[in-house]
């Protein structure tokens, strides 16, 4: 028996996939993580003993759980932990200062947080508010607690009095429809909004995942996007586990330190948004670095030009690279090319839809599109969320009477029924009446053998209302003016959708999830015009 996948085993929940991978994978490598080590069964060991401190620790099924840290082999062990006995996980961004945690545990309803301590020169729980944590019951903290804390040790001591019948009764009053997690998602209304996931849906899609990408037994996954985000959480963590491959948690994101653990760690898959592997390859010493374990690079989340994946297989050495599409409200997921699509489909298209899923695109009238036809993506089928946690409103908004989950996106599907992205409808500017895609003009301008990264986006203009603006970082040792680039704009595509202004910049400004973050551009543009009047 090679795997999970090939074994029949029906998936259920996460804890009973974990108890699965221990009987399968056994003593192989299921986590390296500095200088911890955990096989498949020590993971499995490590989850139990977890659960049993967090029962000891009060939480009942249903309850709401934070965890606000990096990337670590004890973070997929503390959710690990809080699934099994029925808790509901909330990640929790370490981007986040004190007060947006207070309104998450309040949205929430999270009475247990787990955090780090020291990480980036702050030690998180300095940073709650007497009234955040009088919300809590409990608060461990992961690493270097101080003595007045509960640390990690001493909370799973704390487990030892519960015995194993007792956990064995808990897990099994766990079913496949029950939640195992709120990842919060901000969208388009600006508070967040708690996106319900249960766990039997949540393993489906992965496998599903796995498979059109490729994910193999014995793989070694540098998981660089963060736990708190389904490509960290899902395609990273969960996806070792259900796949037998070996997960490498990673910190902060940091070009020369990817490439070093490349080298010194033998990974073999990376996956991750645009933005890192554009950091890979712009590092002037990139070449130096052995890269010859590299097997499988995917992306998306963002604009994926040709140029990327070309360069991501020509200069990183990636066998296969896939590009994919999804939304925190699908889990993460959408639509996914498969590692044998050919170049052209995987640079300029989403792939197809995973089985047993709909993805369609719909008019502004309501009506569904013939392929060809641009229009709003909307999803239907066992990927999409149970809805926002206690916002009816918001999930009327977003799921329509049909069981369509509405985007926000804009795309179309191709002549061979592979979903390309356009852009986002909220991302659209007008100019001189035409509509103008930021992704698209990106998609072009890549193109440039001097540009490495490129965000575009609509300012104000007297005369045709908004054109782009766009913000460029060039390829080492490459060198452009504004008016070269604008000129050899001008030179390959439409003459509305040219950027009016190119502004170079060291580097992008990035979510935690490795997106470039246009509303920090928006922001910086509308401070610089305010300056400058």
């Amino acid at each position: 028996m090679n795997n999970i996948h090939d074994s029949g085993w029906r998936f259920t929940t996460i804890h009973a996939l974990c108890a699965r991978a221990a009987e399968i994978y056994g003593d192989a490598s299921a986590v390296e993580d500095g200088e911890a080590r955990l096989t498949f069964v020590a993971l499995d060991a490590a989850r139990r003993k977890a659960a049993k401190a967090l029962m000891a620790a009060g939480v009942a099924k249903g309850d709401r759980v934070m965890i606000w840290a990096p990337n670590s082999w004890k973070w997929f062990v503390a959710a690990l932990g809080v699934v099994s006995i029925g808790g509901v996980l909330i990640p929790t961004s370490t981007r986040f200062k004190g007060l947006e945690v207070e309104e998450l545990m309040r949205r929430s309803g999270a009475t247990m947080l787990i955090a780090c301590g020291p990480f980036l020169n702050q030690y998180y729980v300095d940073q709650l508010s007497a009234a955040a944590k009088a919300l809590l019951h409990t608060i461990v903290v992961l690493n270097d607690a101080r003595p007045d804390d509960l640390g990690w040790d001493a909370f799973l001591a704390r487990g030892e009095g519960v015995s194993d019948a007792a956990l064995a009764e808990r897990e099994a009053g766990v079913g496949p429809d029950d939640l195992c997690d709120m990842l919060f998602t901000s969208g388009t209304t600006g508070y967040p909004k708690g996106v319900m996931y249960r766990h039997e849906q949540c393993l489906r899609v992965i496998d599903a995942w796995a498979t059109r990408v490729g994910v193999r037994r014995g793989d070694r996954i540098l998981v660089i996007p963060p736990f708190f985000h389904a490509f960290g959480y899902r395609s990273g963590a969960i996806v070792s586990m259900m796949r037998g491959a070996t997960l490498i948690p990673h910190l902060t994101y940091d070009a020369e330190e990817i490439l070093q653990r490349v080298e010194r760690e033998k990974v073999s898959v990376i996956p991750g948004p645009p933005a890192i592997f554009h950091g890979m390859l712009q590092h002037p010493r990139m070449a130096a670095f052995d890269r010859s374990s590299l097997r499988l690079g995917v992306t998306g989340g963002a604009v994926v030009p040709a140029t990327l994946i070309r360069r991501m297989r020509g200069e990183l050495g990636f066998a296969s690279v896939v590009n994919g599409y999804g939304l925190t409200e699908c889990g993460g997921y959408g639509a996914m090319c498969s590692a044998d699509d050919n170049d052209e489909q995987i640079a300029n298209t989403a792939g197809k839809p995973f089985p047993d899923t709909e993805v369609r695109i719909m008019g502004e009238d309501g009506r569904l599109l013939p392929d060809g036809e641009r229009g709003e993506v909307v999803l239907r089928g066992y990927l999409t969320m149970s809805g926002y946690f206690n916002d009816p409103e918001a999930t009327a908004k977003t799921i329509d009477p049909d069981g369509w989950l509405h985007s926000g996106d804009i795309g179309y599907f191709d002549e061979n029924g592979d979903l390309r992205i356009e852009d986002r409808l909220k991302d659209m500017f007008i100019t001189g009446g035409f509509n103008c895609y930021p992704a698209e003009i990106e998609r072009l301008m890549s193109a440039h053998e001097a540009i490495g990264q490129i965000a575009v986006i609509g300012v104000p203009d007297e005369r045709l209302g908004e054109v782009g603006k766009a913000f460029v970082v060039l390829r080492p040792g490459k060198s452009a003016t504004e008016a070269e680039l604008i000129a050899w704009a001008r030179a390959n595509i439409a003459n509305f959708k040219v950027p009016r202004s190119v502004e170079f910049r060291s580097s992008l400004p990035t979510s935690p999830q490795g997106k470039v973050m246009k509303t920090t551009l928006r922001e910086q543009e509308i401070a610089s015009r305010g300056a400058s009047a």
